[in-house]
């Protein structure tokens, strides 16, 4: 029997469920997958997120008794069971949560303009000033890093919990494909190539049709 249960969104657009199952996923946890159709940003609407998860958001994580809503959280989480999700030197450890945090805390411009859709291509849309913006933020910090650790992902040779928060930022440019340099393109082609990664853009394209949300599929 399952450990626990991670209730996620659906694959196709749910970026901040991608981050949470990776990072469950890495540290090996045995959970029970619940997939909640999504009615808006997060959740936000949906009667059957709401019911399951305390902040009415996914991801939500129940795991040997804890439960954990928030996406840093579950990679925090996670890390407990797998300490190597961070590096183990104290000062890229730091450089690690630092980028992590600040995905989460911030691009709202780029997550606004350019939402997370794994089936549709959008080349050209959703240049806002404030989304070019975040954008030259996400190459700055993957540049810096890159070379700071010496790639292919952020913190090394391991795709770690800094390669989990952008792994969807990684998904909305290979869809809305905004002009990258690149060290950003080879960064992404790592990403993409992931096992990991590979199984969830799998698992999105096996979701039924009637999951399919116009606002995310035609978007103005």
């Amino acid at each position: 029997m399952a450990e626990g249960r991670l209730f996620i969104g659906n694959r196709r657009y749910s970026s901040w469920s991608l981050r949470g199952w990776l990072a469950v996923k890495l540290a090996g946890l045995d959970v029970e997958e619940v997939v909640l159709p999504l009615a808006g940003t997060g959740g936000k609407g949906s009667p059957a997120v709401q019911e399951n998860s305390p902040s009415g958001l996914v991801p939500y994580l129940e795991h040997q008794g804890a439960r954990i809503w928030e996406s840093l959280a579950i990679a925090e989480y996670c890390a407990e069971f797998a300490p190597a999700l961070w590096p183990a030197e104290r000062k890229a450890r730091a450089h690690a949560r630092s980028i992590a945090s600040e995905m989460h805390a911030g691009f709202r411009e780029l997550r606004m303009a350019m939402p997370m859709n794994l089936g549709r291509s959008f080349p050209g849309r959703g240049r806002t000033p404030g989304a070019l913006a975040d954008i030259a933020r996400v190459e700055a910090i993957w540049a810096e890093a890159l070379a700071l650790h010496g790639g292919p992902f952020l913190m090394g040779d391991a795709f770690t919990i800094p390669d989990v928060m952008y792994a969807p930022v990684v998904a909305r440019f290979l869809t809305w494909q905004p002009e990258l340099s690149a060290t950003s393109q080879t960064y992404m082609a790592a990403v993409r190539a992931h096992p990991l990664v590979e199984d969830w853009y799998r698992g999105a394209m096996a979701e039924p049709k009637e999951w399919l949300l116009p606002k995310y599929e035609d978007p103005a």
